[in-house]
């Protein structure tokens, strides 16, 4: 995503450096459970937080403004949580992976 936001409309923070997560309100754990962003002063989390992400970045925007319908996010927030039961999986896959 960051080759991808050629203007820089999105600051991206490492919320797993405590310097980071101690200006932060929220739980550092609960940062890294789920995907978070802010859109217009508001935090959102999970698909929605994606979808605002893809609103930032031009090439991505049609997908971020079609996710802003209730029925695309739904089924959106759905797949991702569906993505978060089997993260820990991927992620051990992956990291096998890249040691080779």
């Amino acid at each position: 995503m960051r080759r991808l936001d050629r203007r820089g409309a999105i600051r991206f923070v490492d919320v797993s450096d405590p310097a980071n997560g101690a200006a932060c309100p929220i739980d550092p754990a609960d940062l890294l459970a789920r995907f978070h962003a802010m859109e217009c002063g508001r935090l959102l989390s999970g698909a929605a937080a994606f979808a605002a992400m893809w609103r930032a970045i031009p090439v991505l925007r049609p997908i971020g403004l079609i996710a802003r319908l209730p029925p695309v996010l739904w089924l959106l927030e759905r797949l991702y949580r569906r993505f978060l039961t089997i993260r820990p999986a991927l992620q051990r896959r992956l990291g096998k992976v890249a040691l080779r």
